[in-house]
């Protein structure tokens, strides 16, 4: 089980934050905010979709300032993206992935734009079924 919690350290007038990942089994993502305790942490994991190494569509996100951008991309493209994105997205799993970051360049809100962008994605078999279609037909028409 693969997790990432993002951790605020520091005092309120300059606090700094920390990506922590563990245990990499399957990409999960773990939404542990304002504390740093791996109990509390733990009960708010979520899963991440990943199809073939890449994400199942294209997404968008904002937080604050920022705005992100993540598309799939085929296999062997690589994790296109900017620091603080390509650090998310490679801890979470995702092989082969194009994106871009718009607006403001703050490093912060660009890991909490990236991860709403994750936790908005939908699974390709949940989409087939509540469709009422094979996965053939999801992805090719």
């Amino acid at each position: 089980m693969l997790s990432i919690r993002l951790t605020r350290l520091g005092a309120k007038k300059r606090p700094f934050y920390r990506i922590v990942v563990t245990e990499r089994d399957a990409p999960k993502l773990l939404r542990a905010w304002k504390d740093g305790r791996i109990e509390d942490a733990k009960k708010n994991l979520v899963k991440v979709p990943i199809y073939k190494g890449t994400i199942p569509h294209e997404q968008t996100a904002k937080y604050g300032g920022a705005k992100v951008f993540i598309k799939p991309a085929s296999q062997g493209t690589g994790v296109k993206a900017g620091g603080a994105m390509r650090a998310v997205l490679e801890s979470v799993g995702v092989t082969d992935v194009l994106a871009k970051s718009k607006g403001s360049s703050n490093p912060h809100n660009l890991v909490k734009a990236t991860v709403a962008a994750l936790l908005e994605l939908r699974d390709p078999h949940t989409v087939a079924a509540v469709r009422g279609v094979d996965m053939n037909k999801v992805f090719n028409g």
